[in-house]
């Protein structure tokens, strides 16, 4: 029996894999039983992509599969300076995605340095630096995928300052500060490859801005790599997230396989200085 996914009901109070569906988040679900299911991560991007294409609010070129564009991100942006950890921040790390081009812009616009990882990370130097004071006039064109590879700095991990912000692209997000991105993991591992060089930490204030049909119930089934958010940023709202969610410490080795350790150069490089 098909069912309209709503959100999530916690069975178990100590786990985050045990939910009851509810119909009223509005997207129809394929062969959803009425009875518990447990939901996955890609079920909840799958029921998100499919919620914003129906209601025309992902932007060119679609939502499925990707971080997604959306209707509002500027307007999104521009409530940043309502976010004291935003005003206070001088260096920040940014995702690439293109519905963040407009934080990385207002970014530079204001003087901050931002950095931007190299897509997959497949570069030992899998950072680009983006220094307003060096970029001159260029820092809109500085702020998109292509124009960073141009212009961007390459810098190590171990090149780059202590974070003040965090800014990441999401898939879904909840007001208790879960996030799901796009599945490919690359943002869990920048933010653990940062924390292994010790220039985020726990007191790392992390932001993502999203149309309000991304935001969904808590609880979000993460797991210990996946990083909370401290705010959530639409066109309508600032949401304060709670401090439902643990911190993730490091990189999580037994989470990766060698294939996937020797693909990213900076990863390898890391696991070699650690073995004995």
């Amino acid at each position: 029996m098909a069912g309209r996914v709503s959100g999530f009901k916690l069975e178990n109070e100590f786990g985050w894999r045990r939910f009851r569906i509810r119909p009223l988040w509005g997207v129809e679900a394929k062969a959803l039983p009425t009875e518990e299911k447990v939901l996955t991560k890609e079920e909840i991007r799958e029921a998100i992509w499919e919620k914003m294409t129906k209601q025309n609010v992902a932007r060119f070129p679609g939502a499925l599969g990707r971080i997604p564009n959306f209707i509002g991100a500027e307007a999104a942006a521009a409530r940043l300076d309502e976010v004291p950890a935003w005003r206070e921040a001088r260096v920040i790390k940014a995702n690439p995605d293109a519905p963040q081009r407009a934080v990385r812009h207002r970014a530079l616009k204001e003087g901050k340095r931002v950095y931007m990882a190299v897509p997959r990370l497949r570069m030992l130097k899998c950072f680009l630096e983006l220094d307003p004071q060096r970029l001159g006039k260029k820092i809109y064109e500085a702020s998109s995928i292509k124009g960073s590879s141009i212009l961007g700095r390459p810098v190590t991990v171990e090149e780059m300052p202590p974070i003040d912000l965090v800014v990441c692209g999401s898939v879904a997000v909840s007001r208790g500060g879960g996030r799901i991105g796009k599945g490919g993991g690359y943002s869990d591992l920048e933010y653990g490859l940062a924390n292994e060089a010790g220039i985020v930490s726990a007191r790392t204030i992390t932001l993502t801005t999203v149309h309000p049909v991304q935001i969904v119930p808590d609880p979000l089934p993460l797991v210990p790599h996946d990083f909370p958010l401290d705010y959530i940023v639409t066109r309508e709202e600032i949401i304060r997230c709670g401090e439902r969610y643990p911190e993730p410490r490091g990189i999580y080795w037994d989470d990766l396989s060698a294939a996937r350790i020797s693909e990213i150069p900076a990863l390898a490089l890391l696991r070699e200085r650690r073995s004995p």
